[in-house]
């Protein structure tokens, strides 16, 4: 009978949490592909953004203006998504240390995985070792469960016609706050959620779909570079 060495329990732990957020993660795709048919694309449109773009915050923000207005807010959706897309090169230069030890291929497969939930995983851990495997396993387990879900979603939502008339048209701003609403526990981040919703209420009426988000988003740079109610806040 093998030794059981003091790795073991720390790998398990690794593979038990890497396990339940990946699932729980990937259970949103279903939500995401059938908005995403909602407002306006079709099923192969759907499953090429969650392949190629694959970070879900900006899916639901790209899918949230495109409902909003429609084709002509192409260009607005596509800025708000990259925007949100900003926090990913945060996470790459934090997780090279972890995962640069491969060749150029290796090196693209992180770039992929590099995720809100991959990077949570990795530094949640005690070690590199563990840190290593939590990232490619939480990273894989989205990515796979992730792209089945938001074809099981569209697919839903393809099926269902006029989604319009399920309220899915108003359900995309809906899925992106629940999404927001567990980042909201900082006094700071609570301010800026309600800063931006203020710009942004009072842009909407006479800016074209997509851009009071860009505008809005002026907020939290505001916020951050002078760090009102950062220090208030931990202290």
């Amino acid at each position: 009978m093998g030794e059981v060495t003091a790795a073991d329990p720390a790998r398990r732990a690794v593979i038990r949490d890497s396990l339940s957020v990946g699932l729980a993660t990937a259970a949103y795709g279903i939500s995401f592909g059938a908005l995403s048919v909602a407002s306006g694309l079709d099923v192969w449109q759907t499953m090429f953004l969650s392949l190629v773009m694959f970070t879900g915050g900006s899916q639901f923000a790209l899918i949230g203006v495109l409902a909003g207005g429609g084709p002509a807010s192409a260009g607005p959706a596509i800025a708000a998504a990259a925007l949100l897309g900003v926090r990913n090169v945060v996470y790459g230069m934090r997780m090279k240390p972890v995962v640069d030890d491969g060749g150029p291929m290796r090196r693209v497969g992180a770039a992929w995985l590099t995720i809100d939930e991959s990077t949570a995983v990795a530094l949640a851990q005690s070690d590199e070792r563990s840190a290593r495997l939590g990232f490619w396993l939480t990273g894989t387990i989205v990515f796979v469960g992730w792209n089945l879900t938001t074809l099981l979603g569209a697919l839903i939502g393809d099926a269902l016609g006029d989604t319009r008339a399920w309220g899915l048209d108003a359900a995309a701003a809906a899925a992106f706050l629940g999404l927001l609403w567990p980042r909201l526990k900082r006094r700071q981040a609570g301010a800026v959620a309600v800063g931006a919703a203020i710009v942004a209420a009072a842009t909407t009426p006479v800016l074209v779909p997509g851009l009071p988000v860009l505008v809005a988003a002026s907020v939290a740079l505001v916020v951050g570079w002078f760090d009102w109610f950062g220090r208030r806040g931990s202290a």
